[in-house]
């Protein structure tokens, strides 16, 4: 049974098509693992070699990946069934084979070994680009670029061709005959072409846009190879130029994307706290918050790290902050930015990770009056809903015929009727 290539298309004359996957699970216990029975049929209507979405799966689900071209085996270790094997082909094929431009699969891939680049071109629209190459199978298209690439079957034979020449010595005697070739005819005004690199302005901006953004991705792979530590102080200078440049107050959304680039989001508001805040955090919490939400919006460890950027924080300004703890803490809370299981569960363990112990257990005793108050609203809260819970029990939906309609009356409960005193003499 075939299926659209771009799922997302409902037209059944769809004319792009492919096979669904044939998914087969093979073995047991540790040696389970499953082959894609049709996939070099699937590739071949996507025009890709058939290692690519096998890889892709391996890169999905943390899998290693098999390849027996011969015998037409592409294997996935573990077992995945076909449907949600099809989900991932979806991904791939939005990323790896659709044209950002007119989402039509005729695309192909040109790889720079180079410059360590993906580029992508449409035969449909004509829209030429490159690929974001932060996917790990990137780095396995550029080690296994595609066969079938244009012209690349032809660049090598030509150069084991002129290799061979010059072992031979017979470029010395095509340089000799050179001389012998007659001239070629003059060429008409009509067909003379000007082969001169264009030196207009728009031209000129149009070649930086193209080398800029060579150069970004060839960043984006090297940065992202580096250590933690490097990547932090990248996304350091990052966010302090953009707070020296007074571009800060609108930057909240490319703060977040460069830290995802880098992959040290959670780490985020450390950085943030140590470069936004200073004396003035309460006023300064206003101000920010919404860069500060970006991270920290269901993401409980980049609160922890919010935590611990204050604490550094209270070390650089103690006279002025140790005393605002506690309030400081419930503007933190008040705004969002931090959550209450997150909160009690760093009161609950003195750590020593951004400050001394002594002052971690300073910071600590001066929250006190701030985690107390935070307990008891939960304990209220608690007994507001058994409390709520008791009261429905006792209320009773009563209609009344004459009113024609419905009152809600409170029930008290019955009490055992106390037994008439009596004189055992009157029997």
């Amino acid at each position: 049974m075939s299926v659209n290539v771009n799922r997302s298309v409902a037209d059944q004359f769809y004319r792009y098509k492919m096979p669904r996957l044939i998914a087969k699970v093979e073995g047991k216990g540790n040696g389970i693992k499953t082959v894609i029975v049709n996939m070099t049929d699937v590739a071949k209507a996507l025009s890709r070699p058939p290692t690519y979405p096998t890889k892709f799966f391996g890169c999905e689900l943390g899998a290693q990946t098999q390849f027996d071209a011969k015998n037409d085996r592409f294997i996935v270790n573990g077992s995945h069934e076909a449907n949600k094997l099809q989900d991932m082909l979806d991904v791939f094929i939005r990323k790896f084979v659709l044209c950002p431009e007119c989402d039509n699969p005729e695309t192909d891939l040109h790889i720079n070994p180079k410059k360590q680049t993906i580029g992508n071109s449409c035969k449909a629209c004509g829209y030429r680009g490159m690929l974001d190459t932060r996917h790990k199978l990137c780095t396995f298209i550029l080690k296994n670029p595609p066969e079938n690439e244009p012209g690349s079957v032809e660049k090598k034979k030509d150069k084991k061709n002129r290799k061979k020449d010059k072992e031979n010595g017979s470029g010395s005697v095509e340089a000799g005959n050179h001389n012998d070739m007659d001239a070629p005819d003059a060429m008409n005004g009509e067909d003379d072409e000007d082969w001169a690199e264009e030196t207009t302005e728009e031209a000129q901006r149009r070649r930086m846009e193209e080398i800029s953004s060579h150069a970004k991705n060839l960043t984006l792979s090297e940065d992202l190879e580096k250590t933690l530590e490097e990547r932090v102080n990248i996304f350091y200078n990052f966010v302090k130029q953009k707070r020296e440049d007074c571009a800060i107050d609108a930057a909240d959304k490319e703060i977040l994307v460069e830290a995802e680039r880098l992959d040290v989001t959670a780490m985020g508001p450390l950085i943030l706290s140590e470069l936004l805040f200073d004396e003035n955090i309460r006023d300064q919490i206003k101000k920010y918050k919404r860069h500060f939400l970006r991270f920290c919006v269901n993401n409980k460890k980049a609160q922890k790290y919010l935590l611990g950027g204050f604490e550094c924080l209270v070390k650089l300004h103690q006279a002025q902050l140790l005393p605002r703890v506690p309030v400081v803490l419930k503007d933190l809370y008040d705004a969002d930015l931090v959550e209450e299981d997150v909160i009690l569960s760093w009161a609950e363990k003195v750590s020593k990770k951004y400050v001394s112990k002594e002052l971690a257990k300073e910071i600590h005793a001066r929250a006190s009056p701030f985690i107390r108050w935070l307990k008891e609203a939960e304990e209220e809260s608690e007994g507001s809903e058994v409390e709520e819970e008791e009261d429905d029990e006792n209320v009773e939906v009563v209609y009344d015929s004459s009113a024609r309609e419905l009152k809600v009356e409170t029930v008290k409960p019955n009490k055992p009727d106390e037994e008439d005193d009596f004189d055992i003499d009157a029997i």
